[in-house]
């Protein structure tokens, strides 16, 4: 039996993860194998409201809440926040984040007598693991990270329990006036080509080849962006193939679903999904979708690799020993020419239609 501060069983558990979105989305597997392990315990995942789509298919014993923080802002907004949030009587707090709204929240419950625990984000290995270079040890993966928070509370977590989100079934209006209806023969790529810094964005030009040269060999691709700046590179994507090949095939989304519950669904109908190291990895990973990652600048052994990936779908240079230069992707390349980005077009087409192949 697992108890709270106060000796008594934890029934209703309070979980806080806000931005970035590849992050909160690393959170959805650990709820999962928590709330199904546990189904009499209740659990309150507060994120940001534009995450709230991600853990819509989380267990019945999942309850997401999603805050606004230009409402919430500042000791004032969070104070409001932590007198609604304390009417939820949660026997216990677990802080995946651990920035100063999380802090202050958590800090405010653990005056009550709740009993709090944070995420250790592993700041100080991060920080040898760019001294020392491709050389260094795999670091936790971030979503063991977030489980020992749940175990240091006494609650039970093991991830070697695959979730079960299958949404085959589910119908998309908007999807399907895009694409059509999706048959057993078809082979539908997802390519998402940016992420947060220039460090890990494998060079558009390059991704373009690669669209192209699988819209040739029959796949329909799917383009995935965000903001108008995105939309209009990947219209322009779309467009030049129309007209060299004819429509059909390459198929921009950007701004187009509606939402991001109905791009999940399309995810999870994908045979692939190309991405960065991005939220769109980690994303595409929830449902089970193989993920053909390139990783530049980052690397995957800094413990965000895509949930249940196959070290083998993920392309990177490994000979170079200036990766990693940041953990993040943050810091301008010290070269200068992002050589670590030096990867073929064709070796991905190569290696995503071998991923197709063995799903086959």
């Amino acid at each position: 039996m697992f108890s709270s501060s106060k000796g008594l069983p934890i029934k209703r558990l309070l979980v806080m993860r806000f931005g970035a979105m590849g992050d909160a989305a690393m959170t959805v597997p650990v709820l999962y194998a928590l709330a199904t392990q546990h189904p009499d315990l209740r659990i309150t995942m507060l994120t940001r409201t534009r995450f709230v789509p991600m853990f819509e298919w989380l267990p019945a014993n999942v309850q997401v809440k999603g805050v606004d923080f230009a409402e919430h802002d500042g000791i004032v907004g969070l104070t409001k926040m932590f007198g609604n949030l304390k009417k939820g009587n949660f026997d216990a707090v677990a802080d995946l984040h651990n920035v100063l709204r999380s802090k202050y929240l958590r800090t405010c419950f653990a005056m009550l007598g709740v009993k709090v625990a944070k995420v250790n984000k592993g700041r100080m290995e991060k920080k040898q693991l760019i001294g020392h270079g491709v050389d260094h040890e795999p670091l936790k993966h971030m979503t063991e990270r977030y489980a020992e928070v749940f175990r240091s509370l006494g609650l039970s977590v093991d991830l070697s329990q695959k979730m079960q989100l299958n949404l085959l079934h589910e119908r998309c209006a908007v999807l399907n006036n895009l694409a059509g209806e999706k048959s057993l023969a078809d082979q539908w790529v997802g390519v998402a080509p940016f992420a947060a810094h220039l460090q890990k964005i494998y060079p558009l030009d390059r991704m373009q080849q690669v669209v192209s040269l699988l819209a040739d060999q029959g796949c329909k691709v799917f383009l995935f962006g965000a903001g108008r700046k995105e939309a209009k590179v990947l219209e322009a994507w779309e467009e030049e193939y129309q007209e060299r090949k004819g429509g059909g095939k390459v198929i921009n989304i950007c701004g187009k679903m509606e939402g991001l519950r109905n791009e999940m669904l399309l995810m999870s109908k994908l045979n692939l999904m190309i991405s960065m190291d991005s939220a769109n990895m980690h994303i595409a990973s929830i449902f089970g979708t193989p993920v053909l990652s390139i990783w530049g600048a980052t690397h995957p052994k800094a413990g965000f690799s895509g949930y249940g990936q196959s070290p083998d779908s993920e392309m990177q240079l490994e000979e170079l020993n200036c990766r990693p230069c940041s953990i993040y992707g943050k810091k301008p390349c010290r070269f200068g020419d992002l050589r670590c980005m030096n990867i073929a077009p064709d070796k991905v087409v190569e290696k995503a239609c071998e991923m197709i192949n063995q799903k086959m």
